[in-house]
């Protein structure tokens, strides 16, 4: 924010999916070349996945704007208030599903995170229309979620 402020307001949902795919790819190369050419790693590639989702479900509840609208203070506003959601979500599927995702590969992590991409993509597609699936925002979420749960398994490998 101090860098850029809210330019990214002026993003539309495809190019946020667009920017995540991206990262995603990213991931799954790094996952699999035995060559890395530049130095940033699998965590700030998650990281982006969080920060791009949050962008987009954002987007999803104030619109896209011409010009960025949002003072610093509004955006972070907004992002707490994205990220809450996104942890009261984590917590209540941590629960029902048993910590499932301590048991998971990385690798498997940015697969599903690859899968909801290509799902959300598809729902932009048919113009936000879904007849029995989530909603973008539900896939953005487990986006989210599941780029925590990677960085958990990343950072206990390092230690």
């Amino acid at each position: 924010m101090q860098d850029y402020g809210a330019a990214w307001r002026i993003l539309r949902l495809p190019s946020l999916t667009d920017q995540i795919f991206i990262k995603a790819q990213r991931i799954r190369g790094l996952q699999e070349l035995s060559e890395q050419r530049v130095e940033e790693g699998q965590e700030s590639e998650f990281i982006g996945i969080i920060n791009y989702s949050i962008m987009a479900l954002i987007q999803l509840e104030n619109g896209v704007v011409e010009q960025p609208d949002f003072s610093p203070e509004q955006a972070l506003g907004e992002y707490d208030k994205q990220f809450e959601q996104a942890k009261t979500l984590m917590e209540a599927k941590n629960h029902d599903y048993g910590e499932a995702w301590r048991d998971m590969r990385v690798s498997s992590l940015t697969d599903l995170i690859l899968q909801k991409l290509l799902r959300v993509k598809q729902i932009e597609d048919n113009q936000g229309k879904t007849i029995v699936s989530e909603g973008i925002d539900a896939n953005y979420l487990d986006m989210i979620n599941y780029a925590i749960f990677a960085l958990i398994h990343l950072n206990s490998q390092a230690q």
